[in-house]
């Protein structure tokens, strides 16, 4: 079986289908692109064909590469991947000059991709080495280069292609961002050149095969004469351009970030040299960035591991649970954002609050998104009215008597959770799952009000809902299979990404960020420049440094949970001196972003204006500074400490659900991979000796866990380790 079936019409034009059977989405292997090659070859050894079609069976084109090619490359070390990409540059090469006489450019015969849906990454990539492009205009259908957001950047002519079409600052959004766009955004951005009604494709692909002329054969860069768009890196305005994308590449990846950087060495070095010479530099930065461990790790959690737990990796083999209509109760923030991602997945939806106007205001702020959306042209008013009619504001209990699943979002207070509890289940019916949306309170406890605590479980939803991908299920000591089944469906449905997590304080994501800010904290209390803290925490890849975290996530908050923490916890509690700063800032009415008032000053209309100066009156800098690396390795080893005792305690079973809770619920160092991938790359007898070294400077949390220390001596790693769930 093949994945491109050949066809060639009475006219002599041949129509190459791209449908691969065994999945929904065509993705490209090493067996399609030789199934390709020879088709190809086919068509242009035929006198009687004229021209050829390149289009989808299904109704997306294509959405990229099959990683397995990039794995069984890498395996082979980089000669093998440089081959490898070699091959598939040979073959788009041979379709861009189709066969025509070298000296003359002329004799090839028109090739057209016809895109039907979606095209992404190498379904961009051949597309841009044909001679035409034309889309049908699907607004649903996205199209470009999205590799550099999963660690790797277009590596099968895409990024000479484009550059060369576009110039470098043009193709900058699209190479460097992974920018995608419907298809009249994509014709107008340059990277198609045709869009048609769906039913026009082929017609219109066909028609343009028939009168295309040898002079639109020829690739601007294949023809003499060709200039680069914007100039090239020596030409004055061109060189302006490197110099600003090298900059803003620094000033956004911090250094971090290996695909960006060969990315850019690709382009700048490519554009040089002529065509040819400049795909074997791509392929050479290529293989330079697959043989780094960063992008093994970028591609693992963010695309494998992902796609991977949003499947279901680890929800229980029960029946199917999709939620058909869901109680909210709570209409504040973090309720209202709950009810639009529901809402607009096509939920049904009850959201009540003690008070009707809060309902009303809860149902409202769903309405102000979608206004975003219908301004950024985005949503219809159709779309608007049909999400809004979902949402039934209310404060009348009765209203979930159908409901099947209850998503609780109410103050963080057991004794309110309770009466909660009791209210819902004297309404709904007994099939129905309760879940109770908190960040710290334990699950087991809270179930204790139900009067079925098997079906009691909770959601830890990441604040704003309708922008944060990542959701916590949090299994308590009684819950069922069924309840974590639903909890899963659900999460699938609203298009989030889960992580199952079994009970205890903090759970997983805020076990591991609290210490995060703790440390950044306890930095200013020593005498630690705040700057350096800052700058250290994004130098090694956090988007956020503790200080801001914390200024965004509130201050009052940080002391609401230091004096839970320490009413729980007793004389083990180990942040006594984090608090002293914590609640002196409060005391100031220093309270964080909210208030235009935290570690950071504000102007009037909330815009961080930096770091707020009054910090050195109260927690003067000390005069000798630590080591940059000292700074990063207490942040880093604070989170990932906890990360490893998570799964040593059981709380975390899985170190998927681990890397990728951290990357998308804190920003954990995305070049990383997450907390684990970290501890792979630079080993764990590297790790402990980091640990036993900030043990004996600062303090015992810094101990190497036991897990660790047994890696260490075996010489394992957390994804080679048969005792740990890998992908």
């Amino acid at each position: 079986m093949t994945d491109f079936t050949y066809a060639m019409d009475a006219d002599g034009v041949v129509t190459l289908t791209w449908d691969v059977k065994a999945k929904s989405m065509n993705v490209m292997s090493t067996e399609a692109f030789m199934d390709l090659s020879a088709k190809v070859d086919q068509a242009l050894a035929d006198p009687a064909a004229k021209g050829i079609i390149i289009t989808s069976g299904k109704k997306d084109f294509a959405g990229g590469m099959d990683l397995k090619v990039i794995a069984a490359m890498r395996a082979g070390g980089a000669q093998a991947i440089f081959d490898g990409v070699m091959g598939m540059h040979n073959v788009l090469r041979k379709i861009e000059l189709a066969g025509m006489d070298p000296k003359t450019k002329k004799g090839g015969k028109p090739i057209v991709a016809a895109l039907p849906g979606t095209a992404l990454g190498i379904g961009l990539e051949l597309p841009l080495a044909c001679h035409h492009i034309i889309a049908a205009d699907n607004p649903k259908a996205k199209i470009g280069l999205p590799e550099i957001l999963v660690g790797i950047f277009p590596g099968g002519g895409g990024t000479t292609r484009l550059t060369r079409k576009l110039g470098a600052m043009m193709a900058a959004p699209f190479l460097l961002e992974g920018k995608l766009s419907d298809p009249k955004a994509a014709k107008a951005g340059g990277l198609i050149d045709e869009v048609v009604a769906p039913e026009d494709l082929l017609v219109r692909a066909k028609e343009w095969v028939l009168s295309a002329k040898d002079a639109d054969l020829v690739k601007p860069w294949d023809d003499k004469g060709y200039k680069m768009p914007g100039g090239a890196p020596y030409h004055p305005a061109g060189f302006m351009t490197f110099v600003g994308a090298n900059a803003m590449v620094g000033g956004k990846t911090m250094g971090v970030y290996p695909a960006a950087k060969e990315l850019l060495g690709a382009v700048y070095e490519g554009a040089l040299v002529p065509f040819d010479t400049a795909i074997r530099i791509e392929a050479r930065h290529f293989t330079s960035l697959l043989m780094n461990p960063s992008s093994t790790a970028m591609i693992r959690s963010l695309f494998i591991n992902k796609e991977a737990l949003e499947k279901g990796a680890n929800r229980p083999k029960v029946a199917d649970q999709t939620v058909k209509k869901v109680g909210i109760i709570g209409a504040g923030m973090m309720g209202a954002g709950i009810a639009y991602v529901s809402a607009n997945a096509g939920i049904e939806v009850v959201l009540i609050d003690a008070a009707q106007e809060a309902a009303d205001r809860g149902k409202a702020y769903s309405e102000g998104i979608l206004d975003k959306g219908m301004a950024r042209k985005k949503v219809t008013a159709e779309k608007k009215a049909e999400v809004l009619g979902r949402i039934l504001a209310t404060t009348d209990y009765t209203a979930l008597a159908k409901c099947d699943l209850i998503v609780e979002a109410v103050f963080e207070d057991p004794k309110v959770k309770a009466d909660v509890t009791a209210k819902v289940e004297a309404v709904v019916g007994p099939d129905c799952i309760f879940a109770t949306n908190t960040s710290t309170l334990p699950i087991s406890s809270l179930a204790k009000a139900s009067k079925c605590p098997e079906q009691f479980i909770g959601i830890h939803f990441f604040s704003p809902v309708d922008k944060m991908m990542l959701v916590e299920i949090i299994r308590g000591k009684a819950t069922g299979d069924t309840a974590v089944a639903k909890a899963l469906d659900y999460v699938r449905q609203i298009r989030k990404t889960p992580i199952v997590v079994n009970d205890a304080r903090f759970f997983y994501a805020n076990r591991c960020i609290i210490p995060y800010i703790n440390e950044g904290i306890r930095m200013v209390a020593e005498g630690v420049e705040p700057a350096l803290v800052e700058n250290a925490a994004k130098l090694v890849g956090m988007p956020l440094g503790p200080l801001q975290l914390v200024d965004e996530t509130s201050i009052d908050l940080g002391v609401k949970i230091a004096k839970a923490t320490r009413a729980a916890m007793g004389d083990a509690y180990p942040d006594g001196a984090v608090d002293e700063v914590l609640f002196w800032m409060a005391d100031q009415g220093r309270i964080g972003k909210k208030a235009n008032a935290g570690f950071y000053a504000y102007d009037a209309v909330g815009k961080r204006i930096g770091l707020w100066d009054g910090l050195e009156g109260r927690y003067p800098v000390s005069a000798a500074q630590p080591e940059l690396a000292t700074v990063q390795h207490r942040l880093l080893m604070a989170q990932v400490l906890e990360a490893v005792r998570a799964l040593e305690e059981g709380v975390l079973t899985d170190i998927r659900e681990g890397d990728v809770g951290a990357i998308l619920g804190w920003g954990f160092a995305p070049w990383s991979g997450g907390p684990f991938g970290w501890l792979d790359i630079i080993g764990a007898a590297r790790a402990v000796e980091i640990c036993e070294g900030l043990t004996n400077a600062f303090g015992p949390r810094f101990e190497a866990p036991d897990l660790l220390r047994s890696m260490a001596e075996k010489g394992a790693t957390f994804y080679g380790a048969a005792a740990t769930k890998a992908a």
